[in-house]
């Protein structure tokens, strides 16, 4: 009789969770519109460091100025992140997720009013905190979402933060640039809508810890490693993190000063300027895409040292390019060093099973805080040395890639999980 009612209570449990929750089936209405999600909050996001030169005009601001709003928005991120991870992993709360979005609305409606570099500052902070709230429930919503097809899922995920990067610096052209501060006003429609859909996401989130079938797969999954295993696995996060740690820092030295350089070096206007970002990060967000994929047939690790090693000789070359090549080379390097984007999250998550929000937070947090401190102290170098010498210095990072050869094998991962009784 016990034996009839257990599995009368699995089969409605069953039944209360949306369809295509099965562990084989991939819920692709549910990646597309958290990608989107991921679009509009990153786009929103990313229009911060794009009006650099802006702000640098119309507040009179130094390059140091300029690199404490960078790091305000990317540290406020990387701090809160984990913290939210940690939180959710404890215990998961759908409703972060269009809270997340509320704080990223607030930040805009105070950004397109504000008259003063602190005003700037407190606006940015605001912004972090919802991108904060937002990255490490949505990689959840991607791992619940993803079935069998993992690396695809946070390709999926990740393509939607990576292509609202790449927007920034048209929208600045668009917007910024003929209204001003203003024209922020405008993005917290698109934050409104980000709020809808983040509606319809917690719904459906809600509905999969109903069900109790997510919950029962990550406290399967969340078993202590032995002590050897896990002095292992906290070498592989400390290398990954260096690793993370070089991408942002060149990242952000493109995305947040590169325009500056490219003014310096071949005269071109600020509008002109931006199309170069765009390309990168557009570039960037195509190599998000289909660096999934690729990492699920060829291997995280692999993708990630060639996403670094093929990048490093042409970002040495970048500096002393021509105009012309100069468009080549970083969209090439955008695609190459930007195709490990998703796939050192899925990587981290595998390090560390079972505590999805932890580990996205930490990974995707790490990259912003890391991208805002590097900001911090390029710009301080920018005053002293100038722009040029600052950019030859940051072609070098890319090399550092070389210690991934230090991280083990996507094999060894699985057979470390094999022996920690773990399934994911």
């Amino acid at each position: 009789m016990s034996t009839q009612t257990t599995l009368a209570k699995d089969a409605a449990a069953r039944s209360k969770a949306p369809p295509g929750l099965d562990a084989q089936g991939t819920v692709y209405r549910i990646l597309i519109a958290i990608s989107l999600v991921h679009l509009f909050n990153d786009s929103i996001q990313s229009v911060i460091p794009a009006i650099f030169p802006i702000l640098k005009d119309s507040m009179h601001l130094t390059y140091t100025q300029i690199g404490w709003i960078a790091f305000a928005i990317n540290f406020t991120a990387s701090i809160m992140q984990p913290v939210v991870g940690w939180f959710a992993d404890k215990k998961p709360t759908p409703s972060i997720l269009p809270i997340g979005m509320g704080f990223t609305f607030t930040g805009m409606l105070l950004l397109a009013f504000a008259d003063s570099y602190m005003m700037v500052l407190i606006s940015v902070i605001f912004v972090g905190l919802g991108s904060a709230a937002f990255h490490p429930e949505g990689s959840r919503v991607s791992h619940m979402a993803a079935g069998q097809r993992r690396g695809l899922a946070q390709s999926i995920f990740q393509v939607g933060g990576n292509a609202g990067q790449s927007l920034a610096p048209l929208l600045t052209r668009w917007i910024f640039i003929p209204f001003g501060l203003f024209g922020a006003i405008g993005f917290t429609g698109i934050a409104a809508m980000g709020i809808a859909v983040q509606l319809y996401v917690a719904r459906w989130y809600g509905q999969m810890l109903q069900s109790g079938a997510y919950l029962r797969k990550q406290a399967a999954a969340r078993r202590a490693p032995n002590p050897a295993l896990r002095q292992k696995i906290a070498a592989a996060i400390t290398i990954l993190i260096l690793l993370v740690f070089v991408r942002s820092w060149y990242v952000a030295s493109i995305g947040s000063f590169y325009a500056f350089n490219l003014k310096d070096t071949f005269g071109l206007s600020t509008e002109d300027a931006q199309i170069y970002i765009f390309l990168f990060l557009a570039a960037g967000a195509l190599g998000t895409f289909f660096g999934g994929p690729l990492a699920d047939r060829f291997g995280k690790r692999n993708m990630i040292f060639l996403s670094m090693a093929g990048a490093a000789p042409l970002a040495l070359l970048l500096p002393y390019a021509n105009l012309f090549w100069t468009g080549v080379l970083l969209t090439i390097i955008g695609f190459i060093m930007l195709s490990s984007f998703s796939v050192t999250v899925v990587y981290a998550q595998m390090l560390i099973p079972g505590k999805i929000g932890t580990v996205s937070g930490l990974i995707t947090g790490l990259a912003f805080g890391m991208g805002g401190l590097g900001a911090l102290v390029l710009g301080n170098w920018i005053d002293v040395f100038g722009v040029s010498p600052v950019m030859q210095m940051c072609s070098f990072l890319p090399l550092i890639g070389i210690f991934t050869f230090l991280l083990p094998s996507d094999k060894l991962l699985h057979r470390w999980a094999q022996e920690n009784g773990s399934k994911e």
